[in-house]
């Protein structure tokens, strides 16, 4: 009795929980730490959103059981908001799912269409639900580069090729969480061409679509002439919005996809609280001014501890899109791994990053900086940062070994 469950046993220990440990320690010795490690958006949602979600609670109808796939005034707002910023036309009734954020839409569509020993393709690195969404639903992950060029198309059919069983799907994510990488549509066409080709199911994690800072907006895969028959999309309000505790995404594509997902659903949950979903309508129907500060609000930012990252002698690659830096780990303290050179930074320059390791083995060699915190709080990081780095802080191999 004392062993563990099957499905437990196939979930490694949550990779974050040692720098989340020592982090709550270091708060509870009253030590003031910048907490650029979670991607939990610090600004709030913006007020006419709030205020037709308290509008709409005011409705004692909105007190019911909700819709499990969504009002259908979100699906259309959703639709709505693919017509407009893609060009791509979905059914609201059919080709549309609204979902308790991106994340649960993703691992109740693996529970969907996945069997034991189904093979999945998965970057690495990339965000954990991608591969443990499938791994929880007994399929196995295959992992494939993380770039979205030749290298990662190349894989892919190497992988059709060499796996047994055949894999089934495969995720994308771009921009990317963790990696901040976006791909082009000539990317996404090639990538259809091959799903087509081999039966594989696309499944595109677009949860930072409006977070860019360059002059072309990043693509959606469902652009793409053919990609309808076999993608499902997921999109969030989380970061557009600045929504994230109100657990609103959705899933778009493929009715056959989207049919399993809503069949899933349907006995587990009755849909996001009515006037959540009345608000997310208004947020994507309403005025858009507030994303085009949001995405002011993070391209400041990341000028800001780019630049300074670099002045205190950490090449650090400036993003195209998202609200994370994607950051080699100095050669100095690479020998740490991603973890302990987190837990170092912590201790030293009482700053908070994910150690790139939790986002799979090939993402060791980095930190994940969320851009989460204002200027004032990003300035005092930097100066943390850089008298750590100009200090003699190398802790030797075997001192990490045995942490």
């Amino acid at each position: 009795m004392a062993e563990e469950f099957h499905r437990i046993r196939r979930l490694p220990p949550y990779v974050f929980a040692e720098v989340n440990t020592a982090k709550a320690k270091a708060r509870a010795n009253a030590e003031d730490i910048v907490d650029l490690g979670m991607g939990n958006p610090d600004s709030p949602t913006p007020p006419h959103i709030v205020a037709k979600m308290i509008e709409a609670v005011q409705d004692p109808r909105t007190h019911r059981y909700s819709m499990s796939k969504g009002i259908p005034g979100l699906r259309r707002a959703l639709a709505g908001y693919y017509a407009n910023r893609f060009g791509v036309k979905l059914d609201p009734e059919t080709e549309v799912v609204a979902t308790l954020g991106s994340k649960e839409g993703l691992a109740n569509l693996a529970q969907a269409i996945s069997s034991p020993g189904d093979t999945i393709l998965v970057p690495n690195p990339s965000y954990p639900i991608h591969q443990f969404g499938f791994i929880i639903a007994g399929a196995s992950a295959r992992f494939i580069p993380y770039t979205p060029d030749d290298a990662m198309l190349e894989a892919i059919v190497r992988a059709v090729k060499h796996s047994v069983p055949k894999p089934t799907a495969l995720i994308v994510n771009f921009p990317s969480n963790p990696t901040a990488l976006l791909a082009s549509r000539e990317f996404y066409k090639e990538l259809v061409k091959i799903a087509l080709q081999h039966d594989l199911f696309i499944l595109s994690d677009l949860a930072y679509a409006e977070l860019y800072f360059g002059t072309t907006p990043p693509p959606s895969v469902l652009e793409i002439p053919g990609a309808m028959d076999c993608t499902v999309e997921f999109t969030s309000l989380s970061k557009t919005y600045n929504m994230p505790g109100w657990r609103m995404g959705f899933a778009a594509g493929n009715p056959r996809l989207i049919s399993a997902l809503a069949r899933v659903k349907s006995y587990l949950d009755y849909g996001a609280f009515t006037p959540i979903q009345v608000a997310a309508a208004a947020a994507l129907n309403g005025p858009q001014d507030c994303v085009a500060e949001m995405r002011e609000l993070y391209r400041d930012r990341r000028e800001v501890l780019v630049r300074g990252l670099q002045q205190a002698g950490w090449d650090v690659p400036s993003p195209e899109a998202s609200m994370f830096l994607w950051a080699p780990i100095p050669e100095r303290f690479r020998h740490l791994g991603s973890v302990g050179f987190s837990k170092l930074l912590l201790e030293k320059a009482k700053v908070a990053v994910a150690p790139g390791i939790g986002f799979g083995e090939h993402g060791d060699g980095h930190v994940r900086i969320a851009m989460v915190e204002n200027n004032h709080r990003i300035r005092q990081a930097l100066r943390g940062i850089r008298t750590f780095l100009q200090g003699d802080n190398v802790a030797p191999v075997e001192e990490v070994h045995s942490a």
